[in-house]
């Protein structure tokens, strides 16, 4: 009798202890869910997109996660390196930042790369009847490389994808473009805009008009020099790549001065840089521009020059300043007969800095905001061309970004050193030096390629 007596109090007892610590654990459960749905801000540092760009994409995230809020700034391009430095020193620096896709090397060391997976909270309301609020924990994938190639045009993967890690994703995608002035083409009697370089070469030389003391009274093309043409290192990069350099050798080292693969005697990255400097030549026929002429895009925004070659992020500009200019958009010309057109991209990535305390909600929020149903009211917004495959045949049809579309999936970069800026001005460097005869087309290439080199 006493040994069954025992036995059910011994029962009680557990059971009562069962329940104790299951309330425990619940409350415990229950307090640990709380934590992951405490409001949240994420700092996001900008420099080209304005805060109404992106703030569709910032309202749904937070219709999602109501937890989290998403705080956009735009800062100017020649005070954002100092002040991304400087505030994740003070660890005031933001979440989330943009960079240049050539820039990536130069800040891999402030990144956190995309993780495998990430969990973030979320408050959900349940039931049929009556609506009860309920926190769920939500899993997400962060992207592989199979998914990066299959969802962003090519360019994507090269520029981002390093050490088998994702360092960034892009919301847009730009490439050089010709603007052409209409005006202009049509009093020259030009239907239509050059596609191959000799179209080029022949409208230009039609379009410069020269008084008879040589001065420019306006000109076909703003190409040849360095300093006042703001994108002459990525025009040169364009010749050379669609002239077959090899800019990058296979140990991933700059080799622009080396002969074709094909043709030992032949070296295309020398004969790019001629055909660029010999439109900044007096004693060539296509001689257009100069050193001593106004900034390229300001000489375009002013009608004085016929064919512009610059980035989606011009578009705003000219409009603006210009209102009546009668301009364009076409591809940039190509190799005559060649069967693979290049085109050249260079865009900014969004990531995440390595120093958040927040890493699970700020790569959930660029996943979400790259996806291309979420990337799309962006691109009509801001007026960016698009790095996803899903979104071309749609951006096709656009009046004013129908042109990159067509570039985005030809488009390439080359650069993959740690210090663009130097990267850069050696490219620049080395234009000048050519134009203004400190040394040949030879010397000059080969010299310039050994401080590009330091920069990797």
């Amino acid at each position: 009798m006493k040994k069954i007596y025992f036995k059910k109090f011994f029962v009680l007892i557990l059971l009562s202890l069962l329940f104790i610590f299951s309330g425990f654990s619940c409350k415990f459960t229950s307090r640990k869910l709380k934590e992951r749905i405490k409001p949240v801000t994420l700092y996001w540092w900008g420099v080209t997109e304005r805060p109404n760009d992106v703030s569709q994409i910032i309202s749904s995230f937070h219709e999602h996660y109501k937890h989290i809020n998403v705080v956009y700034r735009q800062i100017k391009p020649e005070e954002y390196r100092n002040l991304l430095i400087e505030g994740w020193a003070q660890d005031k620096g933001p979440d989330i930042f943009s960079i240049q896709n050539t820039d990536v090397g130069e800040y891999q060391k402030f990144i956190l790369p995309m993780p495998d997976k990430m969990t973030i909270g979320r408050q959900v309301l349940v039931g049929k009847i009556k609506k009860e609020p309920k926190i769920i924990l939500e899993t997400k994938k962060g992207l592989t490389l199979k998914d990066l190639k299959t969802n962003y045009v090519d360019v994507v993967a090269d520029d981002v994808y390093r050490d088998n890690k994702i360092f960034g994703i892009p919301l847009a995608l730009d490439t050089l473009v010709l603007y052409f002035n209409r005006d202009m083409l049509n009093q020259a009697g030009i239907v239509e805009p050059p596609r191959t370089w000799q179209e080029f070469i022949t409208d230009v030389e039609r379009l410069t008009l020269r008084d008879a003391q040589g001065n420019f009274i306006q000109t076909g093309t703003s190409l040849g020099t360095a300093n006042n043409i703001k994108n002459s290192a990525d025009i040169l990069a364009l010749l050379m790549l669609q002239n077959g350099t090899q800019v990058i050798d296979d140990s991933g080292r700059p080799a622009f001065n080396q002969p074709s693969k094909q043709d030992a005697s032949y070296f295309p990255g020398e004969e790019a840089l001629r055909f660029y400097t010999d439109f900044a030549d007096s004693s060539k026929e296509i001689y257009s521009w100069n050193k001593n002429m106004p900034d390229a895009l300001d000489a375009f925004i002013q009608g004085k020059v016929a064919f512009y070659f610059g980035y989606s992020y011009d578009l705003q500009k000219i409009k603006s300043l210009a209102p009546k200019l009668n301009f364009d958009i076409a591809p940039v010309p190509q190799i005559g007969g060649s069967l693979k057109g290049v085109n050249f991209a260079h865009y900014w990535v969004e990531t995440v800095a390595k120093k958040t305390r927040y890493p699970n909600e700020a790569w959930a929020f660029l996943l979400f905001a790259s996806q291309a149903q979420n990337t799309k009211t962006f691109l009509e917004r801001a007026k960016r061309p698009t790095a996803h495959r899903a979104l071309i045949k749609w951006q096709l049809e656009d009046f004013d970004l129908g042109s990159f579309a067509k570039e985005v999936l030809t488009a390439k970069s080359w650069y993959r050193g740690k210090d663009w800026p130097a990267a850069e001005k050696a490219i620049k460097d080395m234009i000048d030096d050519v134009v203004e005869g400190k040394r040949t087309v030879k010397e000059a290439i080969n010299y310039y390629v050994q401080i590009v080199s330091q920069t990797y």
